[in-house]
């Protein structure tokens, strides 16, 4: 995938009519090398995003990659070399790790949830909690984290929630209306309780999200209806309790947490000391 607009952005944002520090300092003709290093531990997202970002501010800077997406790092670990003008390093310097950071701290996080749900067949999802503009990058970030994408934006997949239902007045109906158009796309129907989830089946629903189910309701649903229709578990699920949640034998679990309430990891560019 192509990011260069969205980088030439984040780049235009951040320089907006010039760098006025950097270039107070007559820094040009000054050649240095720098180096991306991890300072905790965690899963590498975006080196290709963050290598981009330079080369965009100066298509003469040299990069040495140390890390791929989806390598494992430790605090102290190098994870790219930047060789070229001083001046171009410092002006790519922030984006880069903005990129770098986030989109690595996303992967750390949904590898954590991923790790938390091993020995079960359930399958984790993110959702649409999302930056808005940086949707992609996120997504491709769980991905690396060993996470699944749910459907990218409402224009890929069919999800009735609860304000449908209710402007439809009830699922039944809310169901009917969409096998009247629709002849592709699978429907999910979002249910809150039992008595809901039999309607859905009913009405004839592809997959049921369960939202905010107690783990025996849960079970219930598991022991009725796995067999006939997908399940989907989704709400209150942290990296506590997911594991609970995956062993009832739920085909999927969806969890904003990945993209929305992540801790960016560490990592900071350091110029290489003169000798």
């Amino acid at each position: 995938m192509n990011y260069d607009e969205l980088l030439r952005k984040a780049l235009a944002e951040d320089i907006g009519h010039g760098d006025i520090t950097t270039d107070s300092l007559d820094l040009d003709a000054v050649s240095a090398t720098a180096f991306m290093v991890a300072k905790a531990s965690g899963v590498v997202a975006g080196v290709d995003v963050a290598a981009r970002v330079f080369k965009i501010v100066d298509k003469e800077i040299k990069i040495t990659l140390y890390r791929k997406d989806s390598d494992l790092v430790e605090y102290g670990d190098e994870i790219m070399k930047i060789d070229g003008r001083a001046s171009s390093i410092l002006k790519g310097e922030r984006v880069a790790l903005n990129f770098l950071q986030r989109l690595s701290g996303i992967a750390t996080a949904t590898k954590t949830m991923v790790d938390a749900m091993a020995g079960t067949d359930a399958k984790l999802l993110d959702t649409r909690k999302t930056t808005p503009g940086l949707r992609a990058l996120e997504k491709y970030a769980v991905r690396i984290g060993g996470g699944h994408n749910h459907r990218f934006g409402l224009f890929d997949m069919i999800l009735l929630k609860e304000n449908h239902i209710r402007a439809c007045g009830g699922i039944t109906e809310a169901v009917r209306r969409v096998k009247e158009r629709n002849t592709s796309y699978k429907i999910e129907v979002e249910v809150t309780d039992l008595q809901e989830l039999d309607e859905a089946v009913k009405a004839g629903a592809d997959r049921v999200m369960l939202d905010n189910m107690s783990i025996a309701k849960i079970k219930s649903a598991v022991k009725k209806y796995a067999d006939k229709v997908e399940l989907e578990v989704s709400g209150g699920v942290n990296v506590r309790n997911i594991q609970k949640y995956a062993s009832t034998g739920v085909h999927f679990i969806s969890s904003g947490a990945m993209t929305h309430s992540y801790n960016s990891l560490d990592i900071s560019l350091l110029f290489e000391e003169e000798a």
